[in-house]
């Protein structure tokens, strides 16, 4: 048992102060720092090397086609008239901020958790620089089956679905350690 002393360090039932894990909550902010690098560097590269709206095809099923995306997940309010974008950006900043303090009081039994939050949270900053900067998301990767095309999307949403997934996951099946 941990009593909380002042933030940087632990004070466990015998009245030893211990450090805190805090590489625990390094890592995973490392982890969302690379999925950010990554994304943002896979759509530089996308705007860079493709002509908009025209696929480029990488093989049967999988195009790379460069699209913009001003609306959220599958073009959701990308024709309303700009407000949009500010809208998604507080919300983007208010989870965003959410998921680090969610991170932070983890503890380093939870490392699925943890995943989760740190892959949502990459991706959600990642298409967060995208709309401050731009106004809209970039979106590259177009999967498709005959006439049945998925909506673009690049890596931020890859990571988001990766990390809803696992919460999902973990809300679901993980179980409780029994103290």
């Amino acid at each position: 048992m941990f009593l909380l002393d002042s933030g940087l360090r632990r004070k466990d039932e015998n009245g030893v102060f211990r450090d805190k894990p805090r590489f625990q909550m390094s890592k995973w902010l490392s982890l969302s720092v690379v999925v950010i690098v990554l994304d943002q560097f896979t759509k530089y590269l996308a705007e860079a090397k493709l002509v908009y709206a025209e696929p480029l095809a990488v093989f049967p099923s999988f195009n790379l086609t460069l699209l913009y995306n001003p609306g959220a997940a599958f073009s959701f309010l990308s024709d309303a008239s700009g407000w949009q974008r500010w809208f998604f950006v507080t919300i983007s900043l208010a989870a965003s901020v959410f998921l680090v303090f969610w991170l932070r009081k983890l503890g380093p039994q939870q490392r699925r958790l943890a995943l989760a939050l740190a892959l949502v949270l990459g991706g959600a900053v990642g298409n967060l620089i995208d709309r401050l900067l731009l106004g809209h998301v970039v979106d590259f990767i177009q999967v498709y089956y005959r006439d049945f095309y998925w909506p673009a999307f690049n890596i931020a949403d890859s990571a988001i679905t990766a990390g809803a997934v696992l919460l999902v996951w973990d809300t679901l099946f993980a179980r409780p350690k029994a103290s």
